[in-house]
């Protein structure tokens, strides 16, 4: 997770010189819309935001537009490239896994000149914190792309995460288990009741506590084997993320009641899981983002997927070959989670922390509210 709504350099990403020298907004945005023109102003002088997650496993980048409580996407990319494949052993960067990355940003370069983005924040998560020549594939980046990336901490990685995703929060309860499985680090976060924001948007995350831990879906699979996993190998990766978890469930153990709460989960893998659950003969956002699952049908899909050969998950059309060697550490991660918060409902979320970027940089503007109130 990252350090804030800045994160360490305190600079917003920033588009290449030449979409600057073409854009005034890009250089410093000095003529986006003051606090009390609001939303409608930033419709008129034509805003356009955009969100880049670069993680150790895939590019994601989101470009939108405010709405009138909300925002609207006009255009998105994502792509696995496994930028952290291998750093959890050699602690670099490849070569390759470098270049997968440098083609996926130009991609999302390109979109972003062509959606004339007229703000924007540009991350990069835990295979750029972990990796020795991190700080150099950033300036290669730089160089090769022209776009300046952000390397955030944790902690403002689970805080983006939980801005994005509390929509999603079940309002009847008082507490849910926000959980972010990446790549190279799942995050956990413990959510109170949305906190309304007086200036209009989406609701504001009320974080009671969040942890960080140092295992993905790319650094599990690694250590452990992704492609056959036994049912003894599946558990010797619960137990070891049950050392992690069990650590933030014993801190918050006392004042927490499990029949008032529930989990709310985004990644690649809940959202895989519920695809498959929901049987669907190709992969449906509109259908998985907010889909509600019960404990028993969690635990029948993991079962399920456990008991299938790697070719058989590859061919599964929510699946892939090119999520086929992680879906199961992915799932060992999961299992741990619900086995340290036993929540009878799961809530899957097929948006996080590149929403939470957008929600935060429309806020920043008052793009919701023409009082000015937050």
């Amino acid at each position: 997770m990252d350090d804030g709504a800045r994160g360490s350099s305190g600079r917003p990403g920033l588009l290449d010189r030449e979409t600057r020298s073409r854009n005034p907004w890009a250089r410093r945005w000095p003529n986006r819309p003051s606090h009390h023109q609001g939303a409608a102003a930033a419709d008129r002088l034509g805003a356009t935001y955009a969100a880049l997650d670069l993680g150790t496993n895939n590019c994601r980048l989101l470009v939108a537009r405010p709405t009138a409580d909300s925002f609207r996407v006009i255009d998105a990319f994502s792509r696995i490239i496994r930028l952290g494949e291998g750093v959890s052993t050699s602690q670099r960067l490849s070569e390759a896994a470098m270049n997968r990355a440098l083609a996926a940003l130009a991609i999302c370069r390109d979109k972003m000149r062509l959606r004339n983005v007229t703000r924007a924040r540009l991350i990069a998560t835990e295979a750029c914190r972990a990796a020795e020549n991190g700080g150099e594939f950033l300036v290669r980046v730089q160089e090769k792309v022209g776009i300046d990336l952000e390397v955030v901490d944790r902690e403002t990685e689970a805080t983006l995460a939980a801005t994005g995703c509390t929509p999603l929060m079940d309002p009847k309860v008082g507490n849910v288990i926000l959980f972010d499985i990446g790549g190279g680090s799942s995050e956990l976060v413990r959510l109170a009741r949305n906190t309304v924001v007086n200036g209009g948007g989406p609701p504001s995350p009320a974080i009671r506590g969040w942890a960080s831990l140092p295992v993905g879906v790319v650094t599990l699979a690694e250590r452990h084997g992704g492609r056959d996993v036994t049912p003894d190998i599946f558990e010797t990766m619960v137990e070891e993320v049950s050392e992690h978890v069990g650590l933030f469930a014993e801190a918050h153990a006392a004042d927490l009641d499990l029949d008032d709460t529930h989990l709310l989960g985004t990644s690649g893998t809940v959202t895989t899981i519920a695809g498959v659950y929901l049987g669907l003969p190709r992969y449906d956002r509109r259908r998985v983002d907010g889909c509600w699952m019960r404990e028993v049908e969690v635990s029948h899909v993991i079962e399920r997927l456990l008991g299938m050969s790697y070719e058989q998950r590859a061919a599964n059309p929510c699946i892939g070959v090119e999520r086929a060697d992680l879906v199961l550490a992915g799932c060992a991660i999961l299992e741990a989670i619900r086995r340290s918060f036993p929540c009878a409902r799961l809530r899957v979320a097929d948006r996080g922390l590149r929403e939470g970027i957008l929600v935060q940089l429309m806020r920043e503007d008052k793009a919701w509210s023409g009082s000015g109130a937050s």
